[in-house]
């Protein structure tokens, strides 16, 4: 309880440092290892989903802050040079898990060296394929799953016919950062 007041009174004096001067910068000072924009995820058993990131995506789990009932209330997980934040959706009442057979709403794109070898470890650990990798017009080989938990993963790799930026990785800033050996990413 004592980090989600944490957490809440953080974000109220960021919220109001913002709105304190409407011309600051959107993405003037994100945390180290973190980018302008981080995926949230809502979800109905946040244990689970993070053992299923783990094991499908070679997650690293940073940390995670249970509730008194040992619900999570927050935990940031990364994911490649990226970080995802996930949380249990019935922490807060205005918040809901992805429901099966609804329509998505939103997903994750994930950038990897080899589209074939994260689709196949994601559906081994229990994602459902919804598109085979396959060579798309675009430019990139490609992949769609749902994970366990309603959301939608998108895998992909710019290949030689993507769009030159991109596939000289200037579109993406992460792909001057170093990866790690032995990863798929």
């Amino acid at each position: 309880m004592i980090h989600a007041c944490r957490l809440l009174l953080t974000l109220a004096v960021v919220a109001g440092a913002c709105a304190a001067d409407p011309a600051a910068p959107l993405a003037s000072a994100p945390p180290k290892g973190f980018r302008s924009v981080t995926p949230y995820l809502y979800v109905d058993d946040a244990k689970a989903a993070i053992a299923f990131y783990v094991a499908a995506f070679d997650a690293e789990e940073l940390y995670a802050y249970p509730n008194e009932d040992g619900g999570i209330v927050h935990a940031e997980l990364r994911v490649g040079e990226a970080s995802i934040m996930i949380a249990d959706a019935d922490v807060r009442s205005d918040t809901a898990a992805p429901k099966p057979g609804a329509p998505r709403s939103a997903g994750v794109h994930l950038y990897v060296r080899d589209v074939d070898a994260v689709h196949a470890q994601a559906v081994a650990a229990g994602a459902v394929s919804v598109v085979p990798p396959a060579d798309m017009p675009w430019g990139h080989r490609f992949a769609l799953v749902v994970d366990p938990h309603g959301h939608a993963w998108s895998i992909a790799t710019p290949g030689a016919d993507a769009p030159p930026a991109e596939a000289e990785g200037k579109a993406q800033p992460e792909a001057d950062a170093p990866a790690e050996a032995g990863k798929s990413f």
